[in-house]
């Protein structure tokens, strides 16, 4: 079934604000960096709440590696909730940044999301920090299988397994009570036989591949600005890029709904859901001719 979006309160949008973050995008040269408030409109719940504390406890990722049991509850969770998180399609926002992608306004696409619906809205291109759940690697032999293969293999080992959450987390898994993975059977790899099958995604706890953060750095400093958007920046995955451009003196334009930790290094401020936003701006960008070089 569909996921239901669970957005925050939207917030008017100042029109010298607007005007101003026109004006950059405008010029082109744009690299992206989102976060999950990209989602929300798409159903998929940020982790944050507007004081930035984090509303649900996701899985660590020395917890999953230390014992079979806590891989039992991820994976009960992640296989109940991956019917309705790949059930999301792309909103207004990714639709959008696409379309500024195509106008070639946006040049550069960092996402911190794990959900694939930048690239479903038509992105290209796309530097995906924290992986894709369409993806499983064997922690053991670092085979690589695909999601839809792994979720049959969980199907056949569990038949009649099914639990019922209305609470679907970013990372695609819901919330489950304990006695319904009780007797949950994890399946193993079919070239080593381990069973740290894990989505080929950064747990909390967990670092991006160098040469991957590389590439989003270079991505940056290449940049003529900055546009964040729906990302809270509490984690430094995502604000280092921010303090980087900053640094280099890169214009950092920030649109999203609450204060964000990277607000200090900001050009512009843009406290606002993404849908009052960057629908217009795409409409508006798409009848300019990007300035060349």
């Amino acid at each position: 079934m569909p996921v239901e979006p669970l957005l925050p309160p939207p917030a008017p949008v100042a029109e010298q604000d607007y005007r101003t973050l026109r004006s950059l995008v405008g010029r082109g040269g744009v690299t992206v960096l989102s976060g999950a408030g990209m989602s929300t409109a798409s159903g998929i719940p940020d982790y944050r709440g507007p004081d930035g504390s984090r509303r649900v406890q996701p899985m660590q990722y020395a917890e999953f590696l230390a014992s079979a049991e806590n891989r039992r509850r991820y994976w009960a969770r992640s296989y109940v909730g991956w019917s309705r998180f790949r059930a999301a399609g792309p909103n207004e926002a990714h639709h959008a940044v696409a379309a500024l992608q195509r106008s070639g306004h946006v040049e550069e696409l960092i996402t911190q999301n794990v959900d694939g619906l930048h690239q479903a809205a038509g992105s290209t291109g796309v530097i995906e920090l924290h992986g894709n759940l369409t993806d499983i690697v064997c922690l053991t032999c670092e085979e690589r299988f695909d999601r839809a293969v792994v979720h049959r293999w969980i199907a056949e080992a569990n038949p009649g397994f099914t639990a019922e959450s209305d609470q679907i987390r970013p990372d695609g898994d819901i919330v489950l009570a304990a006695q319904d993975f009780a007797d949950f059977r994890l399946v193993r790899c079919v070239t080593c036989g381990s069973d740290l099958l894990k989505p080929d995604v950064v747990f909390f706890g967990g670092s991006v591949a160098k040469p991957l953060v590389e590439c989003a750095y270079s991505a940056v400093e290449s940049a003529d600005s900055l546009l964040v958007l729906g990302s809270s920046l509490q984690v430094m995955s995502g604000l280092r890029f921010v303090k980087r451009a900053h640094a280099l003196g890169i214009p950092v334009a920030l649109v999203t709904r609450w204060p964000t930790r990277g607000d200090e290094w900001a050009t512009l401020r843009i406290d606002a859901l993404l849908q009052d936003v960057l629908p217009r701006l795409a409409a508006d960008c798409a009848a300019e001719t990007v300035p060349s070089s």
